[in-house]
């Protein structure tokens, strides 16, 4: 969601913390501030819009100092304009205050505060904060002891940084519920909400849990909870390079991240597939063979993309491995009461390993005593940290808002997993080599479409100014017709539906026109032929046909305008193929008709508010 960053050291902060920002721009971008303790008081500078802007009201306007924190904001409470900006100070302007989440009962708070004479300058639940800590800030007490207080008031999530001018050589940082990790260096250290911001300084962080508060000073760092008490972190070592977190060339992230695909499945694969057993080895899964061949249940659960790659999960484990499983909405599964008992299993999915409702999910089947699997992609989330076993999915940082790289890792992953689930209950050893040998290539397969990328680009060139998309499949395919209708409406803003090609004729048919565009995706498979009479329905009525298949076939000669074609494969596997021209297809939409496909209006890369 939005981006913190802060620094408390020896050397000039501004610098630090605008390239900091710069960094995070892809988790908001409404608005950005800084603050600076500079010895004499506190200094801000806050801009609506990019992190340029900003930038170049600091150049002309300098600020100084060696202890400060920065903010990007994605907008919750209160319109995204200057006045709304983090940082937020209190009515002296001695402390200020950078936050992400959502303070539940700000109202009360504020009420109160007013009551006792504070001055609200903006619209948003932060600035509570800075006035209970004003509030709380009594005489020479260390501004760690104040923080303490007004959290204890606090419902809702928080991950914030403070600093005050009363307490001028120190950064106090908490969080519940929204990620914060401290950056270790040689007389300096770092807060940040990612850790992006940093790692062109330091490899060495502290993750902070929920309940944590961190304390930096030149002098060092120390950890408490919310009673003071010190805690024991562990320091965690970060094995991404710089370049990982730069475009490479590459006009946007985004496309990087799609032309990447061949390396980042072949990543999730590496050291996991074991070809003559026809196996996998998932060594962090931390369920034994009893426990995998006991289970009753699989729940998968999962926001956004991460959802429809699991929706392709629940096909691959009923099919192959027999488990009744169901993919849920993670917002919906905490809210309702599931059935969940000690035979089941919740698979949780989440790139970030920070999603708010997929946590949330995860900590619901918890407690009501189902083992947890993680898949995700960041070491040291949340998620990572609090499941019981899991999936690292090794796809490197994905930047990008609208995810590419991680639904394919994702996908290969739930297909890693489901071979080992499946061979150890009934699946023959010859099966479980097919699958192997096939998920062995598809890099190369991937490399191949991506290869004639320009063939998509052209197909984009026609229907960039199109109003509305009908994306259908069936199958293992039709999640991917979800997953192509939520990338073109992500970063294209057009109107776009994914439906199972069988459905259409249930309501969606009455939209075809001439004007309509619709793209089914129809790999040779086993429900090709079903498909095809989806295709002559749409054709019949005007219907202008974009057709995903893996193999000429006279059957569709004059019923589709243009075809993209793909590699063949085993059905379960087809999904990681056909998503690539359809991630394609919606970047260069977006691309023609003038948009920033990296930051996609209203849209953060990882939510971690509810």
């Amino acid at each position: 969601m939005c981006g913190i960053v802060g620094y408390v050291g020896r050397r000039a902060a501004p610098g630090l913390l605008i390239e900091g920002l710069k960094r995070l721009e892809y988790r908001g971008y409404d608005s950005a501030g800084i603050a600076m303790s500079n010895g004499h008081g506190l200094e801000t500078r806050k801009a609506k819009g990019k992190i340029s802007t900003l930038e170049s009201l600091v150049n002309g306007n300098p600020i100084h100092g060696s202890v400060g924190i920065a903010h990007t904001r994605w907008a919750t409470h209160g319109a995204p304009n200057e006045c709304n900006a983090h940082p937020h100070t209190d009515c002296t302007n001695t402390i200020a205050v950078v936050h992400n989440g959502i303070i539940e009962n700000f109202g009360a708070l504020r009420t109160m505060l007013q009551k006792q004479g504070h001055t609200f300058k903006s619209e948003t639940d932060t600035e509570v904060l800075a006035h209970l800590i004003e509030a709380a800030l009594d005489g020479d007490d260390p501004l760690e002891d104040a923080v303490i207080d007004a959290l204890n008031l606090v419902q809702g999530t928080y991950g914030i940084a403070v600093i005050s001018s009363r307490d001028p050589d120190k950064i106090v940082c908490a969080r519940k519920g929204s990620p914060l990790l401290i950056g270790l260096g040689e007389g300096e250290f770092y807060v940040a909400s990612d850790v992006a911001a940093i790692l062109q300084h330091t490899r060495q962080v502290v993750y902070l849990d929920d309940g944590e508060m961190g304390i930096l000073t030149p002098q060092g760092y120390e950890v408490l909870d919310l009673n003071a008490r010190r805690i024991k972190k562990g320091v965690s070592r970060i094995d991404w390079s710089l370049d990982e977190i730069e475009k490479g060339g590459f006009d946007h992230f985004m496309l990087k991240e799609i032309f990447e695909q061949p390396q980042t499945i072949q990543n999730t694969m590496r050291g996991r597939l074991v070809i003559e057993e026809g196996f996998s080895k998932l060594g962090g899964l931390n369920l034994s063979k009893e426990d995998l061949q006991s289970l009753d249940q699989i729940i998968i659960t999962a926001c956004g993309t991460s959802w429809h790659s699991g929706l392709i999960g629940e096909l691959y484990i009923e099919e192959n491995a027999r488990i009744q499983t169901e993919t849920e909405y993670a917002s919906e599964f905490r809210y309702r009461n599931p059935i969940v008992s000690d035979k089941s299993l919740c698979v949780v999915i989440s790139q970030s390993g920070e999603t708010a409702d997929t946590l949330a999910a995860m900590r619901e089947a918890k407690r009501r005593g189902a083992k947890t699997l993680g898949l995700v992609n960041v070491v040291g989330s949340t998620i990572a940290r609090e499941d019981d076993g899991g999936i690292y999915l090794h796809a490197g940082p994905e930047i990008g808002v609208a995810s590419t790289k991680a639904f394919t890792s994702q996908v290969i992953a739930l297909a890693l997993f489901t071979l080992k689930l499946a061979r150890l209950r009934n699946m023959s050893v010859v099966k479980g080599r097919e699958i192997a040998e096939a998920m062995l290539a598809l890099p190369d397969q991937i490399q191949s479409i991506l290869d004639h990328a320009g063939d998509v680009e052209a197909i984009a060139d026609r229907f960039k100014d199109a109003t509305n998309f009908l994306y259908l499949g069936r199958g293992y395919n039709f999640p991917v017709a979800l997953e192509g209708a939520l990338k073109l409406k992500e970063i294209s803003y057009i109107h776009a539906e994914g439906y199972p090609a069988a459905e259409m004729k249930h309501g969606p048919i009455a939209l075809i026109d001439e004007e309509m565009p619709v793209v089914f995706v129809a790999p040779h498979d086993a429900v090709f032929e079903k498909v095809v009479s989806n295709i002559q329905e749409v054709k019949a009525r005007g219907g202008k046909v974009i057709c995903i298949t893996s193999q000429r076939e006279s059957v569709l000669e004059g019923m589709i305008d243009h075809e993209i074609r793909v590699p063949q494969t085993i059905d379960m596997l087809y999904p990681i193929l056909t998503v690539i021209p359809l991630q394609l297809l919606a970047y260069y939409i977006a691309v023609k008709r003038g948009l920033n496909v990296d930051q996609p209006r209203n849209l953060a890369k990882s939510v971690t508010v509810e």
